[in-house]
């Protein structure tokens, strides 16, 4: 299995001036560019670290998720959430004939954590000998700031701050006052056992 993001974050979506405000950084001067593309850098960075962590995108976006085979054949879980409407399923021969899915034969079972692609009649369009499936997909709270809740907004923040004030190793992980604010987000794994 394999993901890729099909569409970036555009530069405007992420709020500069709020983590300036934040910082408490002066703002007037001749450097204020070169500062707010580093101010920008950081909030990538720092919504990167988080999506990674928690398994969600927090800016909407298209993605693209190629699979050899599927983890059943009903169903297949999305590695990302939350998932807004899935745009294509594709076939791929080995030679690279392309055969779009009937959007019929599937649908979306949202799920804050672990939505799914589902079969509606009961088997998901299965791979060629060699070939794969490309699932094309928009995930992500929103387009805007203001659509990401609120205590993600803040771990974002406080991210973004300690890359700036070199505080935090980005290698270090995230610090602890971050993972707490991040903790209702992150996926649930259950293991079986015997009873």
């Amino acid at each position: 299995m394999m993901m890729v993001e099909l569409t970036a974050i555009p530069s405007a979506a992420f709020p500069v001036a709020v983590l300036a405000g934040y910082l408490r950084l002066a703002h007037g001067f001749t450097d204020d560019a070169s500062q707010d593309a580093a101010l920008e850098r950081y909030l990538r960075a720092s919504c990167a670290a988080i999506e990674a962590r928690i398994g969600k995108a927090l800016f909407a976006r298209r993605f693209l998720l190629t699979v050899l085979e599927w983890q059943s054949a009903a169903s297949h879980p999305f590695p990302l959430a939350p998932v807004r409407e899935i745009v294509a399923v594709r076939t791929l021969t080995r030679e690279g004939t392309q055969v779009t899915v009937d959007p019929a034969s599937y649908r979306l079972q949202p799920d804050a954590h672990r939505p799914l692609l589902v079969a509606t009649g009961g088997r998901l369009a299965q791979p060629t000998q060699a070939g794969s499936v490309e699932v094309e997909f928009a995930a992500g709270f929103g387009a805007e700031w203001g659509d990401i809740p609120a205590d993600l907004q803040q771990a974002v923040m406080m991210l973004a701050a300690s890359y700036w004030g070199q505080e935090s190793d980005p290698a270090q992980g995230v610090p602890q006052a971050v993972a707490v604010l991040l903790e209702p987000y992150r996926p649930i794994r259950l293991r079986g056992g015997g009873a």
